[in-house]
């Protein structure tokens, strides 16, 4: 009879524990401790214990959490001793595991313990931690006794914000970067330049800030849609039709820009590094340049025209000019990546190489020379000469390039790794050749588009619902085992056409970098939509804690 009772409060106590326990991205393990009826308490007395002084970054961040959101003032200590006290002990070992993202939680009722064998590792335990943490204020903090054991399932976890339709400054910056390690992300796809803006210092070419930085006005509502509502266009095979011919596009009129000195850029690097964030920059190339032809109209393929800084968005700027496939071009883009390598330690440069419209090579005659001067028989082939060129220099520098989907076009650069936005054929094809590929598909990944089917607010096209979000798989079932290793993982895209501040930045992001977080980090078979949902709600607590906006619509279902 006593087994009985016992085993009937074990149950209870792992049922309330499972009701307390809300951690996105699920663990790969999780379950009651030892005592599963004892609660860890956090308190002024509570001291943060290192055992190895690698683990101070990790402490630090975990107290500068506790005392900003619930004005706890924890000391850190590495004095043996302390870790006997009331304690969260954060354990560096490089015995514990081969996995260096691999960690473990243990709570038991004078001590919380955390271990990993790398920094990362023990960070990652840190981010659950918080999770464990109660979502309500409170001069104590009660947190429940379990066990857990995690790491990731893909080792690209991705996040990309798009700087140039709108900039962003680098104190946001630096807050959507501590979104994405809540979420256990270890990439942030930078989208420094496009047509509508170079957000990036060059010393080189400081025309590039000087006038690619800013554009004399913004597209109002969709093109064509809310505000150009009597402007209709038909797709031909290299322009857009528009009619009625003298239709005039309205704008706001309002100056819009700004750029990151390199100062800045190293500040916001060494933010992301104490967060385990690797920065991918990202430097468009050769199409989506008219920010950079704007200040050298000299590497366009009309020599006389004066190229402005594209003030519209949609399918317009599909057919926007490219940079001419010259050495002067090549030598100019050497340039700007020496400086951008130079900051940016990341292994991996993006170059773009997306939506290049081939009609402007067509009618060029430099670019027919160098098409003959190197035996290509297509635009397609020329620019794949490009993307080539870009990336045995970028090689030569230790790197590392990353182009979307369309550098496949013409043959796919030898060491190229492929994010493939237009489907997941890109990332298929990509595969098949034995290139890395990271998974992005627009109607899945693009969370600048609407998060409803009726949405309230402004956005992109079709809606990204959440449910697809979380029940999207990136490893094509067309793959075979061997294929299939070469997914990388995969990413969410943020692009800002419709998004002008960081409020709805984050109303975009949440809760779907939820879900995204837990496809890439969570075992496939937990996968689980209805309790994801109730999690989600100890979720928009703490993102209530935190002043982070995001829709309340959720809360209703």
């Amino acid at each position: 009879m006593k087994k009985i009772i016992f085993l009937f409060l074990v149950l209870i106590s792992f049922k309330v524990s499972a009701q307390e326990i809300n951690i996105i991205p699920q663990p790969v393990q999780l379950r009651p401790g030892l005592y599963p009826t004892d609660k860890f308490k956090i308190d002024n007395q509570t001291i943060i214990f290192i055992t190895d002084d690698k683990a101070m970054n990790s402490a630090t961040l975990l107290a500068e959490y506790l005392f900003k959101h619930y004005k706890l003032n924890l000391k850190i200590s590495n004095t043996a001793g302390d870790g006997n006290k009331n304690s969260i002990k954060l354990v560096l070992s490089d015995q514990l595991y081969e996995n260096p993202n691999k960690y473990f939680v243990s709570v038991l009722s004078t001590t919380l313990n955390a271990g990993a064998s790398s920094e990362q590792g023990l960070f990652y335990a840190v981010q659950s931690i918080i999770q464990l943490l109660p979502v309500t204020t409170s001069d104590e903090l009660f947190i429940p006794s379990v066990d857990i054991i995690d790491y990731p399932r893909f080792d690209y976890r991705g996040m990309h914000l798009d700087v140039s339709r709108h900039f962003f400054d680098v104190a946001f910056i630096k807050q959507y970067i501590d979104y994405l390690a809540l979420h256990k992300m270890n990439y942030f796809h930078w989208h420094l330049t496009d047509d509508h803006g170079w957000r990036i210092e060059i010393k080189k070419y400081p025309k590039l800030t000087e006038i690619g930085a800013w554009r004399n006005g913004s597209i109002i509502g969709l093109w064509p849609g809310k505000g150009n509502e009597n402007i209709k266009y038909q797709v031909l095979p290299n322009e857009i039709k528009i009619t009625p011919k003298d239709a005039v596009i309205k704008t706001d009129g309002i100056r819009h820009g700004g750029f990151y000195t390199q100062e800045q850029i190293k500040e916001v690097i060494d933010y992301a590094a104490k967060r385990y964030i690797t920065i991918i920059p990202e430097i468009e190339m050769p199409a989506h340049s008219m920010a950079l032809l704007a200040a050298y109209p000299e590497l366009g393929t009309e020599p006389n025209k004066k190229y402005t800084v594209a003030e519209t968005w949609g399918m317009m700027n599909k057919y926007n000019n490219v940079l001419q496939a010259s050495d002067t071009t090549f030598k100019f883009l050497e340039n700007v990546l020496t400086e951008v390598m130079a900051l940016f330690p990341s292994p991996y440069i993006h170059i773009g190489g997306d939506e290049a419209s081939k009609v402007w090579w067509k009618q060029s005659a430099v670019s027919q020379q160098v098409m003959k001067a190197n035996d290509l028989k297509t635009e397609s082939e020329l620019q794949s000469y490009f993307i080539r060129r870009m990336e045995k220099f970028v090689n030569s520098k230790g790197k590392t390039i990353i182009g979307w989907n369309e550098i496949l076009q013409g043959g796919l650069a030898p060491n190229a790794v492929v994010m493939s936005w237009q489907g997941e054929k890109g990332g298929i094809e990509a595969a098949k050749q034995n290139h890395k590929a990271i998974m992005t598909p627009e109607n899945k990944m693009y969370f600048n588009h609407g998060q409803f089917v009726k949405e309230d607010s402004l956005t992109a096209s079709t809606p990204s619902l959440l449910a697809d979000v979380y029940n999207y798989e990136p490893v094509p079932a067309e793959l075979n085992g061997e294929q299939a290793k070469y997914i990388w993982g995969a990413q969410g895209c943020l692009w800002s056409e419709y998004i002008t501040n960081p409020a709805k930045v984050q109303y975009q992001l949440f809760p779907r970098l939820d879900a995204l977080s837990e496809v890439l980090w969570s075992p496939k078979e937990k996968r689980n939509y209805p309790d994801f949902q109730k999690r989600l709600k100890a979720q928009f607590q703490r993102y209530d804690l935190m002043g982070i906006t995001y829709s309340k619509r959720y809360l209703a279902n």
